[in-house]
């Protein structure tokens, strides 16, 4: 290894431990730990800017140090920087983080919109990603995904990008990663059963709690040592999922001690999660809304603290939950003027988060109709590309393109090519609307007298041409003597036209044994055309067939009379241009022996 490529892989290493950390406390409680540690190596950050990938986290790590000094617009900008520095990156698990990350940083600063897009797109990533491919990038894509939906408030979404990124943690040997993702799971298990309580589904709610409560327990087992923080906060989802289990009693001694040790030692949000869950279970032991104990006014107090907290962070969705059930436990209370404030708040607050929600949507479905739009606009094209506009039959652009499909070594094939006799003397006589006519007229023949699943083209001006997928010769001029004798038979005088018309058609066919380029096969059925204006119009003609003991007839290309006859063991010539009534005038055929 190159000395210069030995110092980019160190400087690598070196900026990718420092990813890490900076992630690792990005979410804290105290967001001066991550200001701090972004001020101590952002000049490296900075320095490493020629490669995209630490440009791009540069400028997220930016966003989220903005986001801390409340400066949502600047912080918007960093977002956007990132993406674009990322946008000619792998579509790898690396990427994935980075978007996961910045979508977490939008709904963050209340752009709800941009971060559902970005969700979406970290999503598809991580879809990519072969399933046999771990990596902690993968492993913390998830975790960042499932905590930005959460703040969507997209619980069910939450809850499986947390147990994916626990199926990934548990192929990577790494402890630490393990014990993140089964607290995250947990925590959002917990989540999602109190949601799916409030709307009265007990039995899920307490499934859900199952659950959480399994992840807790596994996490716990683990050998781990996590941060107080984090051990504290997997306590209050331990005690809130016992509590959804229906553990009433028992629960509230341990959850009133970890509520007392994170009101001492824990940050805001911590303090405001643990007032809630304390707050939820004395609800629930305050017996019935009409006669509530004193736990609902222990309740009130913390609800009302947890609020706070929550406001202060800018946990909004919390914040949301806290006013609700403090406005509904105050009203059962009996504090009327109390009870209408915060619910008069919340109100406020659902009003907002409602406005944003359709602004939302109703830029998704102006992007969704714009790309209904698209879709019709590019099969309109598409169509113009493909089809004839005067028949409707497809083009000779799409004939090409069907016939390069073809595998004539896999199973027979015939091409047919169709020509109108003296087409130029019908626009001469008549007009070139009358050619026009004729020629919508012989599409409709063709696509009636046709074998169902044969393919009919319009080649270039008054020829066709058909493609008979699985026909043999003697089913090819079958079809093909149907369509020249309905050619003859249609009332032409319908169209103002006083000619008569008809039309040559020439026949090649491939088998398997000996299979033929459709560019072969072509160029035989438009050698047999020309054999049929030799030979007078108005006719059929295809090749000698192989194996014939008889001599063949004169010129390279014997009459399709021949092998009808042939095929229908006839004793006697029919007249050119056979069908399939006898000829009155022939006489009849010798008595079988």
């Amino acid at each position: 290894m190159s000395t210069g490529a030995a110092d980019t892989s160190v400087v690598d290493d070196a900026l990718s431990r420092l990813r890490w950390d900076l992630l690792a406390v990005s979410d804290g409680d105290d967001p001066r730990v991550f200001t701090d540690l972004l001020a101590d190596h952002e000049a490296d950050l900075t320095a490493a800017t020629s490669s995209p990938r630490w440009q791009a986290w540069s400028h997220a790590f930016a966003a989220r140090r903005l986001l801390a000094e409340h400066d949502a617009g600047a912080a918007a900008d960093q977002v956007a920087a990132a993406r674009a520095a990322a946008e000619d990156g792998p579509a790898d698990a690396e990427r994935a983080l980075l978007l996961a990350y910045l979508a977490h940083l939008e709904v963050a600063g209340d752009r709800f919109e941009a971060a559902l897009h970005l969700a979406v797109d970290a999503s598809l990533l991580t879809d990519q990603v072969p399933a046999d491919q771990p990596s902690r990038a993968l492993h913390q894509a998830h975790l960042w995904l499932s905590l930005a939906l959460t703040r969507l408030d997209l619980e069910e979404l939450a809850v499986a990008q947390a147990l994916r990124g626990h199926r990934v943690a548990a192929e990577l040997d790494d402890d630490a990663a393990r014990w993140q993702l089964l607290a995250l799971c947990a925590q959002q298990h917990a989540e999602l059963a109190q949601t799916v309580h409030r709307r009265g589904d007990e039995v899920r709610a307490a499934r859900l709690a199952a659950v959480a409560l399994r992840c807790s327990f596994t996490a716990t087992e683990l050998p781990h040592e996590p941060a107080d923080a984090e051990s504290d906060l997997l306590s209050v989802v331990h005690g809130w999922s016992l509590m959804l289990a229906g553990d009433l009693e028992d629960t509230l001694p341990a959850l009133r001690r970890v509520r007392d040790r994170v009101a001492a030692e824990g940050g805001p949000w911590l303090r405001g999660y643990a007032d809630l869950a304390l707050a939820r279970l004395l609800c629930r032991l305050a017996g019935p809304p009409d006669a509530l104990g004193p736990p609902a006014e222990e309740a009130a107090d913390l609800l009302a603290d947890a609020a706070t907290a929550f406001a202060a962070v800018g946990d909004r969705r919390r914040y949301r939950q806290a006013l609700l059930e403090l406005g509904r436990t105050t009203a059962a209370l009996g504090r009327a003027a109390e009870a209408l404030h915060w619910l008069e708040a919340y109100r406020g607050e659902t009003v907002r988060m409602h406005q944003r929600s359709r602004e939302l949507w109703a830029d998704l479905f102006v992007r969704r109709s714009r790309l209904r739009e698209a879709e019709r606009q590019t099969a309109l094209m598409r169509r113009h590309a493909l089809e004839d506009p005067l028949t409707g039959l497809g083009n000779r652009r799409s004939a090409e393109r069907r016939l390069s499909e073809l595998d004539p070594a896999a199973a027979p094939v015939a091409l047919a090519v169709v020509d109108v006799d003296r087409f130029k003397s019908v626009n001469d006589s008549h007009s070139h609307l009358h050619g026009d006519a004729v020629l919508r007229r012989l599409a409709d023949l063709l696509r009636v007298h046709c074998r169902t699943g044969d393919e009919v083209y319009r080649w270039a001006g008054d020829e066709f041409l058909v493609v008979l997928p699985g026909a043999g010769e003697a089913q090819a001029v079958v079809a093909m003597e149907r369509l020249r004798r309905a050619v003859v038979q249609c009332a032409w005088d319908e169209l103002g036209v006083r000619d008569e018309v008809t039309v040559s058609i020439g026949i090649a066919t491939s088998h398997p044994e000996a299979p033929r380029t459709w560019r072969q096969l072509f160029e035989d059925a438009d050698l047999h055309l020309f054999a049929a204006k030799r030979a007078g119009r108005d006719r059929v003609r295809t090749s000698p067939r192989d194996g014939d003991d008889a001599p063949a007839p004169a010129g390279p290309h014997t009459s399709v009379d021949a092998l009808v006859d042939e095929l229908l063991g006839a004793r006697t010539p029919r007249s050119p241009g056979w069908a399939f009534e006898p000829d009155p005038d022939a006489a009849d055929p010798d008595p079988a022996p």
